[in-house]
């Protein structure tokens, strides 16, 4: 899955040791925020040393994150994660013409005044020689 947006928080680093392997590893969050009428905020993990370094993210970037959904189970509760795998930079000036016309084709809140509608020339009323048979309304 994909996701575009601009970094709103990076978490502190996670790192550790493999109780099973002896190895490293660390891990970091970031909080990601949409561009949308509603924007929605998300939570995603970056998990390994090189690829936290490789893909250096910092708050305030235009992103588009590509990410793996996984869910597990912990006590009889389940918790979903989200895995990036591809990180790319947008421009900002494209985020934002996206966002304007976004907001622009957007429908008015409710209530707003709308918009008229072009008028458009009714057909003329059939008489009686043109009329079908039935004279149903639909």
């Amino acid at each position: 899955m994909e996701i575009e947006g601009r970094i709103i928080n990076v978490l502190p680093k996670q790192e550790g040791t493999s109780s099973r392997t002896g190895n490293h590893w660390a891990s970091q969050e970031y909080v990601i925020e949409t561009h949308e009428n509603y924007p929605k905020k998300c939570c995603f993990r970056v998990f390994g040393e090189d690829r936290i370094t490789a893909m250096n993210i910092q708050p305030g970037e235009e992103l588009r994150v590509s990410f793996d959904i996984d869910a597990r189970e912990y006590q009889g509760r389940w918790f979903n994660s989200l895995n990036a795998w591809k990180v790319e930079r947008i421009d900002p000036a494209a985020a934002q013409a996206a966002q304007q016309g976004m907001q622009q084709s957007a429908m008015p809140p409710f209530g707003a005044p709308q918009p008229a509608a072009p008028f458009a020339e009714q057909p003329a009323a059939q008489t009686s020689e043109t009329a079908p048979a039935d004279d149903l309304p639909f």
